[in-house]
Order: C-alpha cells, then structure tokens, then sequence
C-alpha cells in the first residue's frame, strides 16, 4: 500500500538504514542491528517503543548515534527506556522513575 510505502521509506530515512536494506545481519555491526530492530518495532506503528539497554554492546560512536537517534526519535514517539546509564538518562529523558529492587524510589524530571 502507498501509505505503507511512506512509513517504511520515512522509518528508513530516520534511522538512515537504507544502505543496510541489501545486508545479512550477520554483517551488521551492533549499533546497525539496534537501528534494523528498531525500524521493524516501529513498522508495526506501536503506542509505546520499549527499549532496554539499547547501547548495550555500543561502541562510542555507535551509541552517540543512537543517542542523537532517540533525540529526534522521541518526537514522534513514546519511548519507555530501561537503562543503568543515568548520564544517558538525564540526557535523553523527559520523564523519569528510578527503580530499585523493583520499588519506585525516585520520579520527576530530569531537572
């Protein structure tokens, strides 16, 4: 469908993994790998993108990528993003509870 066509070419564009399209996953570093699933989450239009630990296994340039991605991601989204990395969290977050032990413990905004 063309309205299908759209969201694929736009989640393409967004995540900029139109050279990846052609590669076996096999050849993907882990960053590509993150963006790749990211865009097949997002092609089934979810009301929430859950992602944990998406840096894990990150180099740096890589998860400075990703870091920018989920920026811009963020507008069109709604992400609930597990994470131990609070610098990256008070970076990224609008919104945030900490956890511990499964008890809230904190929540507010990053400020």
């Amino acid at each position: 469908k063309a309205r299908d066509m759209r969201q694929f070419s736009h989640i393409v564009s967004l995540l900029g993994i139109g050279h990846l399209l052609e590669r076996r996953p096999l050849h993907l570093t882990g960053g590509e790998k993150q963006r790749v699933a990211i865009g097949r989450a997002l092609l089934s239009d979810p009301e929430v993108l859950l992602m944990d630990e998406p840096m894990a296994g990150m180099g740096k340039d890589e998860s400075e990528r990703m870091t920018r991605l989920l920026a811009q991601l963020k507008r069109e989204e709604t992400i609930l993003l597990v994470e131990h990395d609070m610098g990256f969290v008070m970076d990224i977050a609008d919104r945030i509870v900490v956890l511990e032990f499964g008890t809230k413990i904190a929540e507010g905004t990053p400020k």
